[in-house]
């Protein structure tokens, strides 16, 4: 099976990659910079999921999931790459894809159904995260306390960073995500959103 990826859309997915990848690499960097211990906090202010989401909307939700895969493994090829790599650059696609399945569903949707969709990726996002992350806690490093103990602990301990994921996914899907996707459509599709 031949498929044929028109270079303009493959230039801006390639922009939209390269921007999360470079953003998320720095706010990496700026958190490990600082002496305060915020890193969980900061790494959460970004463009990864918004334009994974953006991608996924506009090209599709395959193109989307690719994104966000790609936004991760590159970035983490440059910081902090490690154990969570491939699973959160599983989630992070996944927004993509469901950017993709938004568009599917409704074609214009409202500031309100993209700041809801906001908050309900990044909610699922976080909770999948945090399950991971406690059971791997668990299986290597903490294997005495039962593992919801383990499970809690990380809830709670991640719970700031739950909270600035949630504002800063709702600001950008309603603030700045509309004016994105409509210059892609404007610049790739030539019909803009409404």
């Amino acid at each position: 099976m031949k498929v044929e990826i028109p270079v303009k859309e493959l230039s801006a997915i390639s922009l939209l990659i390269a921007t999360a990848a470079v953003v998320r690499m720095g706010m990496n960097w700026v958190a490990f910079a600082i002496a305060i211990p915020i890193y969980g906090i900061l790494v959460k202010i970004g463009l990864s999921e918004t334009l994974a989401f953006t991608c996924g909307f506009v090209f599709g939700p395959i193109q989307g999931f690719i994104t966000g895969v790609l936004v991760i493994v590159i970035s983490d090829l440059f910081t902090t790459a490690g154990f969570w790599t491939p699973f959160i650059a599983i989630i992070i696609g996944m927004v993509g894809l469901f950017g993709g399945i938004l568009h599917r569903l409704k074609s214009n949707p409202s500031i309100i159904a993209l700041g809801t969709a906001a908050i309900i990726l990044t909610l699922i996002r976080e909770l999948l995260q945090n399950i991971w992350f406690g059971w791997y806690m668990w299986s290597f490093y903490m294997p005495e306390p039962p593992f919801l103990v383990v499970l809690a602990a990380t809830f709670v301990d991640g719970l700031p960073s739950m909270v600035t994921a949630v504002i800063s996914n709702t600001i950008l899907f309603t603030i700045v995500m509309p004016k994105i996707i409509k210059m892609l459509q404007e610049w790739i599709l030539l019909k803009p959103l409404q």
